[in-house]
C-alpha cells in the first residue's frame, strides 16, 4: 500500500524532550564527512525509513544493490517502521537509532547538534541542495532532504473541464465559482476535505508562502502579531477553506471521508479537487490506472492567487536524512546518503523535487514548469522561533485540530464567526509573541 510521505509544513506543535543520550555518552560532535575513496569505506549501516511499502516490495533493496556497486564494502540493512514518529522518538532516548535516520518532527531544531553528526557548513551545502536551511544550526548543516514537494490542488482534469473550466482559477472567488460550476455540472464532489484522517487538514498550511510569493513568509511570523490578517497569506488559506465547506462544495459529511478511498474516487472522477502536496500525483496516477479510468486526467494545479500576473507555489522539504550522532560507521552513514540523495534516482521515480538544485524538475510538474508557475523554496531558517510561539499559543499550525474546528465552523457543527475564530487566532499569536520571544 502506497504511503504518504511526511507532511510538509516546517511547523511543529509540540517539541520532544528527551532524556538525553545516556548510554555511552554524549555524542563526539564528529562529523559525518562525504567519504573521497568510495572503496575505503566500510561497515554494516543500518537505515531507518518511514516507506515501509519500499522495504516491504523490495524496492529499498534494489536501491542497496546499487549502492554496493560504488561502496562494495558497506552493507546496508533497512528497517520499515510504520509508526516512525512515534517509535523513533521513544529509541532517540538511547543511542540506538539507526545509523542512518529521517529526522523526526519532534525533534527541536536547536537539539539537532546533540543528536545527529554535522554534514558540512550551510555555506558549503547550500550551493548543491535545496532546503538546507531547515537543518542548518549554527553554521552547520545535520540533514540532507530526501526529496521536496510542490503544494497546489491534486484535480481531475475531465471532471473540471465537463463542468466547462479549462483554466486555473485565478482567484480564491474565481476557485469558488468553479467549484460550483462542477456542483451544477456533474455528479463529483467538487471538493473533499479527508477530514476524518485528519492529515491532510494540515497541508493547507504548506501554501503559506505561495500566497504572497515570498520565501520568507514562515520566518515572518516570528515578527507578526496578526498572521490571520485580511489579505495575509493564512487569512486568504483558512478563508477559501471555510467558504468551500460553508457554500456545501464539499463532502455532505465530513466525519465520514476515507483517505485510501478518495484516491480511487478522484481517479474516477467521483471526486473533482483535493489540496494536497505534488508527491500526491503519482498516487492518483496509480490508483487510475488500478482502477482502469486514464491516470492523463490527474492534473496539478497552483493555489488560486497571483501576485504580479503569476502564481506561486511553495516548495518545501520531506524528511531530512541525518546520520546518528553516536554511529560507529558515519563514513559509510555519509556516503549512503550521498549517493541516495544524487545518485539514485528515488525523487525523480516517486514524482518529487530533487534536492539537488542542479536536477530538472519532475515530469509531474510539467503543467507549472509550462506555465510559468514561480516555484518558491520558503526559507526555513526561523522554524524554531516559529514553532516557540505556535507551542505556547496552542494553535498548532501542522496540527489538524485547529482547521477541523475551522470546518466544524464551516458547516455548522460548532457556532461562531469566521471573523471572530481568525480573530482568536491571532489574539493568540500575539500574546505568545510576548511570553514566547521573538
Amino acid at each position: 500500500m502506497a504511503r504518504k510521505p511526511f507532511v510538509t509544513a516546517v511547523f511543529t506543535a509540540t517539541t520532544l524532550t528527551l532524556a538525553g543520550c545516556s548510554g555511552a555518552g554524549a555524542p563526539s560532535g564528529e562529523a559525518a564527512t562525504a567519504p573521497a575513496d568510495p572503496g575505503s569505506v566500510s561497515g554494516d549501516i543500518t537505515v531507518l525509513t518511514q516507506r515501509t511499502d519500499l522495504v516491504q516490495n523490495g524496492t529499498m533493496k534494489k536501491y542497496a544493490t546499487e549502492f554496493n556497486k560504488a561502496y562494495p564494502k558497506v552493507k546496508v540493512k533497512f528497517q520499515g517502521i510504520t509508526d516512525y514518529e512515534g517509535e523513533v522518538k521513544i529509541r532517540m532516548n538511547t543511542e540506538n537509532y539507526g545509523d542512518v535516520l529521517m529526522i523526526p518532527a519532534a525533534i527541536s531544531k536547536d537539539d539537532y547538534p546533540k543528536f545527529f553528526a554535522p554534514l558540512g557548513s550551510t555555506a558549503q551545502l547550500s550551493k548543491r541542495y535545496r532546503f538546507t536551511d531547515k537543518t542548518g544550526v549554527n553554521g552547520k548543516v545535520y540533514g540532507i532532504a530526501s526529496f521536496g514537494t510542490a503544494n497546489g490542488f491534486v484535480y481531475n482534469k475531465a471532471v473540471w473541464k465537463k463542468a466547462g473550466v479549462t483554466q486555473w482559477s485565478a482567484t480564491p472567488r474565481q476557485f469558488i465559482t468553479d467549484l460550483r460550476k462542477i456542483k451544477a455540472g456533474t455528479d463529483s464532489v467538487p471538493y473533499y476535505t479527508n477530514f476524518k484522517d485528519m492529515w491532510p487538514l494540515t497541508a493547507w498550511t504548506n501554501n503559506l508562502g505561495s500566497v504572497s510569493c515570498d520565501p520568507q513568509s514562515s520566518n515572518k511570523l516570528v515578527t507578526t502579531d496578526s498572521p490571520w490578517a485580511p489579505g495575509s497569506d493564512l487569512n486568504v488559506i483558512d478563508t477559501l477553506l471555510y467558504d468551500i465547506v460553508h457554500d456545501k462544495l464539499s463532502e455532505k459529511d465530513p466525519t465520514t471521508t476515507n483517505w485510501e478511498s478518495s484516491k480511487t474516487l478522484i481517479a474516477q472522477g467521483k471526486i473533482a479537487s483535493m489540496q494536497l502536496g505534488s508527491w500526491a500525483i503519482t498516487q492518483m496516477q496509480d490508483a487510475a490506472r488500478k482502477a482502469g479510468a486514464g491516470p492523463d486526467d490527474i492534473g496539478f494545479m497552483p493555489f488560486p492567487a497571483q501576485k504580479n500576473g503569476k502564481f506561486c507555489a511553495t516548495l518545501l522539504s520531506d524528511y531530512q536524512q541525518a546520520v546518528n550522532a553516536h554511529s560507529q560507521h558515519k563514513a559509510a552513514a555519509r556516503a549512503w546518503i550521498d549517493w541516495f540523495t544524487d545518485k539514485s534516482g528515488y525523487a525523480q521515480k516517486e514524482g518529487a523535487v530533487s534536492a539537488l538544485k542542479s536536477a530538472p524538475m519532475p515530469d509531474t510538474l510539467k503543467a507549472y514548469t509550462d506555465s510559468g508557475v514561480q516555484f518558491v523554496e520558503r526559507s526555513e531558517a526561523d522554524t524554531g522561533k516559529v514553532n516557540s510561539i505556535d507551542d505556547a499559543a496552542e494553535i498548532g499550525l501542522s496540527k489538524p485540530d485547529y482547521r477541523q474546528k475551522l470546518v466544524d465552523l464551516a458547516r455548522g457543527a460548532q457556532k461562531g464567526s469566521l471573523d471572530d475564530f481568525l480573530g482568536d487566532l491571532d489574539k493568540r499569536w500575539n500574546e505568545a509573541r510576548k511570553t514566547a520571544g521573538s
